[in-house]
């Protein structure tokens, strides 16, 4: 990890990390969120789902800043934070993980994690020709790749030259080097294979295993009830249930997720209360 980044701070196990209260997103006539709670808890994967139009991909930009919403509040371990812009969140400790790979083909690996957080050159070098210490990257590159125990050819490769299911590693690995507080991840493994998402879900297993709670929006309800703890669900831009896959099982969640089951009542209170 980068010598400027702080190192992941322990967190007792089941606090609110992070929190959405009463959120209200309007867009012109059309509501995206009327009155949605979220709660995110030490060492769990939370999973978002929910049909088209639920309101995940709002949800998902409402938290990394990239929308502001029109009502409520998000929180951070219990501290109200204002979220204006996606740099924000990031200053903050949480990282987003997208689906459409936002990574650089061309670079190499070692230079796609630490995209946009280069390390310079100590000295004059840094400071004044702002040189940067590819090396160090590089070393530091192999060390996380290796903590995470996500295997690649070489820490050289372009990443033009990786399958699918490696270039969202990247995405995923970068995360995890630069994350403090936790991880969002939208639809991680929506376009990779068996094998490649099978993965990625190693992956996210590791992050959660080393202290940081995983947000995670799928539609892939074999991975929702391979990692969750527990499963957010949504509808019409609200949480109807909030469930485990201990306490329902897939197809009784994708009739709630439909509307063919009645929803969880504390959790479609509290919406109701919004």
């Amino acid at each position: 990890m980068s010598a400027d980044t702080e190192s992941i701070k322990p967190l007792e196990k089941g606090k609110i990390v992070l929190e959405a209260r009463k959120i209200v997103k309007r867009d012109g006539h059309v509501t995206a969120f009327d009155g949605a709670n979220l709660e995110l808890r030490a060492g769990e994967v939370l999973a978002v789902i929910g049909d088209n139009g639920a309101g995940k991909s709002t949800m998902v930009k409402v938290l990394c800043g990239a929308v502001i919403p029109d009502e409520g509040q998000v929180l951070l371990d219990g501290v109200p934070v204002h979220f204006s812009s996606p740099m924000d969140p990031r200053k903050r400790g949480i990282e987003t993980v997208y689906q459409d790979l936002a990574v650089a083909p061309a670079l190499d690996i070692a230079t796609n994690l630490f995209l946009g957080r280069e390390v310079r050159c100590r000295g004059i070098l840094g400071s004044w020709f702002r040189l940067l210490d590819k090396r160090r990257m590089k070393s530091e590159a192999q060390k996380e790749m290796a903590e995470l125990k996500f295997r690649l050819p070489s820490i050289d490769s372009a990443v033009e030259d990786l399958s699918g299911g490696q270039r969202q590693g990247v995405a995923v690995a970068r995360s995890a080097i630069f994350a403090r507080r936790l991880v969002i991840m939208d639809e991680p493994t929506a376009a990779l294979g068996v094998r490649e998402s099978g993965e990625v879900l190693n992956l996210i297993r590791t992050i959660r295993d080393r202290g940081l709670p995983v947000l995670l929006i799928s539609h892939n309800m074999p991975h929702v009830f391979e990692l969750a703890d527990r499963i957010h669900i949504m509808r019409l831009g609200r949480r109807v249930a909030l469930t485990t896959p201990k306490e329902h099982s897939m197809g009784e969640v994708v009739a709630i997720m439909t509307g063919a089951m009645p929803g969880n009542e504390l959790a479609s209170g509290e919406d109701a209360a919004a």
